[in-house]
């Protein structure tokens, strides 16, 4: 089985896209620093938490949809199928903790 902290690498086919994302998500989390600051309504913090869970998970989501359409099925292709389903499977148990 992969070990989880695997040196390959890989063009990332949508990057600047994947970027523009985690500067976003980056704000939210500086915004989320200076409502605790502020002392500002738990709720009110607590749902900027969740809008950075869900768009955290979004790019999660964007990522393995990649992965899966280009690095899995390369190595399917290249019969090493078993090891890329077993690495992905891994991960989202992982994920799902």
């Amino acid at each position: 089985m992969m070990n989880h902290h695997s040196h390959k690498s890989t063009i990332q086919p949508n990057k600047e896209q994947l970027l523009n994302r985690l500067k976003r998500i980056e704000g939210q989390v500086r915004g989320i620093h200076n409502m605790v600051e502020e002392d500002r309504y738990c709720i009110d913090i607590l749902n900027q938490i969740a809008a950075v869970q869900s768009a955290v998970n979004k790019v999660s989501v964007h990522l393995m949809e990649d992965h899966t359409h280009h690095c899995v099925a390369k190595a399917i292709q290249d019969g090493e199928g078993e090891e890329a389903i077993d690495e992905l499977v891994g991960l989202m148990n992982r994920m799902m903790k």
